[in-house]
């Protein structure tokens, strides 16, 4: 059972005016067989808390500590970090012109485990893995992310997290961008992976709806980089009904 622990955390990024604070003290612990869903308004800094568990060089951490099983995560370099099990599913998954799918997914399970995987069982595991998510086998021929829809961009980062198999999982807006059928399709790669003991997961979201298909142990409002309400899968209801507005205006 692993256990991610963020205390006190405060992320400031350089502007044209000098630094701003963007993360103001947030504190959260996902331990391993828990989801978390972290939900709020644009601008409230839940990207910059993924970013920043996964080292992000733009972003700067000025006091706060992160830790994996208790191993100081903020000491370690983005590799490392996915070696010790992190993983990010960007919101913006980019393209890399050059690189095969296949390749990109082999070079990155030998530098997570340590050695290659036999080929030949690899080769099927990445088929079946791209099945599951319904992409054509095809697509491990191609660039990564190359001229990929919003939605084959998103079933490609969960063919990476259920090959990786990391620790814990952090998904930035994974729904945004998708039609029905693929945030079906995506939710279900992501309940197969938090379905093994001990997997954790820290969902980042605008909406309700992939709540529908992946359900959360607890809810964190973000607003104006902190946690300003945090409770069970009522508390997404009860934002699906009422929006955010009874905790922005209580920042202000």
């Amino acid at each position: 059972m692993s256990t991610l622990e963020i205390k006190d955390l405060h992320v400031s990024v350089e502007t044209e005016d000098g630094p701003k604070e963007i993360l103001k003290g947030v504190t959260l612990t996902i331990n391993g067989g828990e989801t978390h869903a972290i939900m709020g308004p644009n601008g409230s800094g839940k990207s910059t808390l993924a970013y920043s568990i996964a080292g992000h060089p733009k972003y700067t951490v000025t006091s706060g500590t992160v830790t994996l099983d208790g191993d100081d995560v903020l000491e370690m370099s983005v590799d490392e970090r996915a070696r010790a099990g992190l993983f990010l599913a960007m919101q913006y998954p980019v393209e890399v012109p050059g690189v095969s799918v296949s390749n990109f997914l082999r070079t990155a399970k030998t530098a997570i485990d340590g050695e290659a995987p036999k080929l030949r069982t690899w080769v099927k595991d990445v088929n079946e893995t791209m099945s599951r998510v319904q992409m054509d086998p095809a697509f491990a021929q191609r660039n990564v992310n190359e001229g990929f829809s919003g939605g084959e961009k998103k079933r490609h980062e969960i063919v990476q997290l259920e090959l990786l198999n990391p620790k814990v999982a952090v998904l930035d807006e994974t729904d945004s961008g998708l039609d029905i059928d693929a945030l079906r399709i995506v939710s279900e790669g992501v309940n197969r992976f938090r379905e093994q003991e001990g997997k954790g997961v820290l969902l980042i979201t605008h909406y309700t709806r992939i709540l529908r298909y992946i359900k959360p142990d607890q809810v964190h409002v973000f607003v104006d980089g902190r946690i300003a309400e945090q409770g069970g899968p009522e508390l997404a209801d009860e934002l699906e009904a009422n929006g955010y507005e009874k905790y922005t205006a209580a920042s202000v």
